[in-house]
C-alpha cells in the first residue's frame, strides 16, 4: 500500500498572494492539512493558507502545550515541547501511513526558524518528504520597508531576539545588517542591546509585515508593551543608509491609540441584504473575525487577515477581537442576520467590559434579521405588535424560556421564535406548540422558513394545528401569528399579514 507524502509548505510573511503557485496547489489538492497554534486555538498559518483550502479537506490543528518557558513537565520548557512534537509526529504518520498526504503550513520559510522542521526531522526518514520554500519575514520586511538589505561585501546576520542581552550586543556590534527575530516580550531586552551596540538609531520596527496590519516605526520609537511576536528589527544595509523608507511611517500605537472593533451584520444571506454601511464597513477592517461560514459569506481580500472560528466560542471570538483592536488593528466582527439579535454584538460588548479593553471603541452595523426577512417572503405577519425569543437553552433555563412564551401567548402577540430545534435539541419546539394551543386558536397561521436568501430557501405557510415540528432545525425561523393574524390566497402564493388596527 502507497503511504502518504509530507509537505513542508512556506506560507510566507503573511500576504496570502505570496504564497507561491507550488504552495497554493499543494495546499489545495492535500487529504490533510496541519498547522500550529498556541493554546487560544488561533492559528495566522491557517489564515494566510484559507484562500486555498477546499472543503472536505481534514485539517489536524497542533495545539502548543506551552508558548512561554514557563512549564511543570518534568522536563522543563524544552521536554514539554520535546514530547509535544513526538505527539504530532505520530498524528500525522498515522495519515501518512493509511496514504493519506499531508501539508504542513509554515509561516514564512520552513526551515527558517520553523515549527515544520521539527517534525521533518522525525517524519523524513521513513516517508517521503517535500519541503516548498516560502518567502522569510525578513525578505518580507525589507520589501515592506523598501530599503537594500545587503549589498556587495555586506554580510547579513540573522539573531533571535530569545538571545541574552550580551550575546545580542556582540553581534549587533560586529555586523553589518542585521535582522532580529522574535521580539513581543523580547523587546525591551533587544532595544538594550542595540542602544549598547550603539546602533539603536540604525533599527527599524517591521510587524505583520506585507499584511493589512502592517507597521514601520523607528525602533527608537515603539512603545515595548505594544510590540507581538510577529514582529522584528531590522538594520537594513548601511551602505544605503541615504535610500528613504519605501513609505510614509505608521504612526506609533501609544500616539494613535488603539484600534476597533466593528460588529457587523451581514444579513441573512449573500450580497443584496448586506447594507452599504455593512460593505463599508468590511471594506475598511484589516482583519476579519467570525464563525466560518458566515467568515465565509465575505469575498476574501488578500490584504485582510482572516480569523475562522467555531460557532460556540463567542467569549474567544470576541477577545481575540478586542486584543487585535489593542495591537491596532481595524477588525471587522462578522455576525449572520443583525448583530444585536442573538448574535455577536452583546458578545464583543460583555467581553468589552474587561478593564484591559476600556479604551477599544465598539460599533455595532445593523443587519437584515432573520425574522424581518422570513416575514419579508410571506407578506407582513409582524404588520402589529411582536417578540422575538429564542428556545435555546443553553444560556437560559428552560422554566425561563417557557415563562416568556406562555407570556407572550396570553398577551396576544405575534412570536419570532429563534433557534428553535436543533439535532439533539427537539423537545423544546414541541413544547412551544403545545402550550400555545392552549392559548391560540388551532387555525391560528404559522410560518416556517428556512435558509431564507441562500440555495436552500423553502417556505412553509400552515396552521398551529397542523404544524409539524419535526419539520423545524436551527436554520429554520417559526413565527406564531396572534389572534388576528390572516392566511390568505393570491396570484403566487399565500400571503400571511398581521392587520395594524387590533379590534377594541
Amino acid at each position: 500500500m502507497r503511504t502518504g507524502k509530507l509537505y513542508g509548505v512556506g506560507l510566507g510573511p503573511g500576504d496570502p498572494e505570496l504564497v507561491t503557485v507550488k504552495a497554493a496547489r499543494l495546499i489545495g489538492s492535500a487529504e490533510v492539512i496541519a498547522y500550529h497554534a498556541a493554546r487560544h486555538g488561533r492559528s495566522i498559518a491557517r489564515s494566510v493558507a484559507a484562500p486555498y483550502l477546499r472543503p472536505g479537506q481534514v485539517e489536524e490543528l497542533l495545539l502548543y502545550p506551552v508558548t512561554t518557558e514557563t512549564t511543570d513537565h518534568p522536563g522543563g520548557y524544552r521536554g514539554a515541547l520535546e514530547e509535544f512534537y513526538e505527539e504530532c509526529a505520530i498524528r500525522l504518520a498515522a495519515h501518512l501511513d493509511a496514504g493519506r498526504d499531508v501539508v504542513v503550513l509554515a509561516e514564512g520559510d520552513p526551515l527558517f526558524y520553523g515549527s515544520y522542521m521539527h517534525l521533518h526531522k522525525r517524519l523524513a526518514h521513513t516517508y517521503e518528504a517535500e519541503v516548498v520554500p516560502g518567502v522569510t519575514s525578513v525578505s518580507g520586511a525589507s520589501a515592506a520597508l523598501g530599503k537594500p538589505l545587503v549589498e556587495g561585501e555586506e554580510t547579513l546576520t540573522v539573531l533571535p531576539g530569545t538571545l541574552p542581552e550580551d550575546t545580542l550586543a556582540a553581534h549587533l556590534s560586529g555586523g553589518d545588517a542585521v535582522a532580529v527575530l522574535k521580539l513581543g516580550r523580547t523587546f525591551p531586552k533587544v532595544r538594550a542591546a542595540l542602544e549598547r551596540a550603539g546602533r539603536l538609531d540604525e533599527a527599524w520596527y517591521v510587524e505583520r509585515a506585507t499584511t493589512g496590519a502592517e507597521r514601520i516605526e523607528r525602533l527608537a520609537d515603539v512603545d515595548p508593551a505594544s510590540a507581538p511576536y510577529f514582529s522584528l528589527a531590522l538594520l537594513p544595509s548601511p551602505m544605503n543608509e541615504h535610500v528613504p523608507v519605501r513609505q510614509e511611517l505608521t504612526p506609533s500605537r501609544a500616539a494613535k491609540g488603539a484600534g476597533e472593533v466593528v460588529v457587523v451584520g451581514l444579513g441573512p444571506a449573500g450580497r443584496p441584504w448586506l447594507t452599504p454601511e455593512a460593505q463599508d464597513a468590511l471594506a475598511a477592517a484589516d482583519t476579519l473575525i467570525g464563525y466560518g461560514p458566515y467568515l465565509d459569506r465575505v469575498p476574501p481580500n488578500p490584504r485582510q487577515r482572516r480569523f475562522p472560528t467555531d460557532n460556540r466560542v463567542e467569549a474567544e471570538r470576541a477577545a481575540h477581537a478586542l486584543e487585535l483592536a489593542l495591537e491596532g488593528a481595524r477588525v471587522a466582527v462578522v455576525s449572520s442576520g443583525d448583530p444585536g439579535v442573538f448574535a455577536m454584538a452583546s458578545a464583543v460588548l460583555e467581553v468589552a467590559e474587561e478593564e484591559r479593553f476600556a479604551g477599544v471603541p465598539v460599533r455595532v452595523v445593523p443587519g437584515l434579521t432573520a425574522a424581518q426577512a422570513v416575514a419579508s417572503r410571506v407578506g407582513a405577519p409582524l404588520g402589529h405588535d411582536f417578540c422575538v425569543i429564542s428556545l435555546s437553552d443553553i444560556l437560559k433555563p428552560w422554566e425561563v424560556v417557557a415563562e416568556r412564551l406562555t407570556a407572550a401567548a396570553r398577551a396576544d402577540l405575534v412570536v419570532a421564535l429563534y433557534n428553535p430545534a436543533s439535532k439533539t435539541r427537539r423537545e423544546q419546539i414541541e413544547k412551544t406548540r403545545a402550550l400555545f394551543l392552549e392559548h391560540r386558536a388551532p387555525t391560528t397561521p404559522v410560518v416556517l422558513g428556512r435558509d431564507v436568501g441562500g440555495p436552500g430557501e423553502r417556505l412553509t405557510v400552515t396552521t398551529l394545528a397542523d404544524f409539524v415540528p419535526a419539520d423545524v432545525d436551527m436554520r429554520t425561523l417559526v413565527i406564531i401569528g396572534s389572534s388576528t393574524t390572516r392566511a390568505v390566497d393570491r396570484p403566487g402564493g399565500p400571503v400571511v399579514y398581521t392587520p395594524r388596527r387590533y379590534p377594541a
